[in-house]
């Protein structure tokens, strides 16, 4: 798979879960994933264990309805970049938010190795208040 097929395959499955075992099968052991400073899940996590019970798991609990739509993506030989837009409701307030994001993927050896977000953390901070 080129690494601009690894990506979608981890946002453009039939089901979140889908996507989730498609990001854990191709993500190496040692991965580094970003969450945007300002973002509630702020930091770098290492390897799926660790992104799961920091990001994902948070997610899926604190949130109603909490996804990614991407809009496109831009890719080369290691690197892709989706962009789009976030969208939820915050449990705690039942507050829903929409906020553009772009995600930073970079792929070695058909393994991504690398994840940064970029995004507008303002509404989802506005969400969760």
């Amino acid at each position: 798979m080129t690494p601009l097929e690894i990506v979608k395959s981890t946002y453009e499955g039939e089901t979140s879960e889908e996507n989730g075992r498609s990001l854990q099968a191709h993500l190496a052991p040692d991965a580094k994933w970003t969450e945007a400073a300002g973002f509630p899940y702020a930091g770098t996590y290492t390897g799926f264990d660790e992104i799961a019970k920091n990001v994902f798991a948070r997610l899926a609990s604190e949130w109603t309805g909490y996804r990614f739509v991407p809009e496109n993506y831009v890719a080369d030989d290691h690197r892709v970049v989706a962009y789009g837009t976030y969208y939820g409701t915050y449990n705690a307030t039942g507050k829903a938010f929409s906020a553009r994001v772009a995600h930073v993927w970079q792929v070695e050896d058909g393994k991504i190795v690398k994840f940064e977000q970029f995004v507008d953390s303002a509404p989802v901070k506005e969400a969760m208040e």
